[in-house]
């Protein structure tokens, strides 16, 4: 089995959480999970993991955001179908990082990504606003 490949706004990276996420400090989200059902779980965990299980499932964009409106402050990463194009969105959303497969690495080199990291200058309001 190979080591997914961990995004962030600098580019590729290791995956450095070694914790696991079957303890009381981790937490793998389903797609169609209940974020009211986790608020008073949210203090406790360091990180959340929110599973997209294919390129058109956007409920982890919600899920994300609602997460972070409930005032989770940890680490919060997608994994699993997100493609470049939607890396922006996802930080947007309130996504830190994302986990994908090394096989969707090497389709969507680390440069696509990378192109998409400056997500606060290139979203639809900001160009608006540079145009006006």
């Amino acid at each position: 089995m190979s080591e997914n490949v961990i995004v962030r706004d600098t580019g590729f990276a290791r995956d450095d959480w070694s914790a696991g996420f079957e303890g009381g400090e981790a937490l793998d989200l389903a797609s169609d999970a209940q974020v009211e059902e986790l608020v008073g779980k949210l203090p406790t965990l360091r990180m959340i993991r929110v599973d997209f299980p294919s390129f058109a499932d956007g409920r982890g964009f919600t899920l994300a955001r609602l997460l972070r409106l409930k005032g989770y402050t940890g680490r919060l990463r997608a994994k699993g179908h997100v493609l470049a194009d939607q890396y922006a969105m996802a930080r947007r959303a309130g996504f830190d990082e994302v986990e994908i497969s090394t096989e969707l690495a090497a389709r969507q080199p680390e440069e696509q990504w990378v192109f998409r990291a400056d997500w606060r200058a290139h979203d639809y309001q900001s160009r608006l606003r540079a145009a006006g």
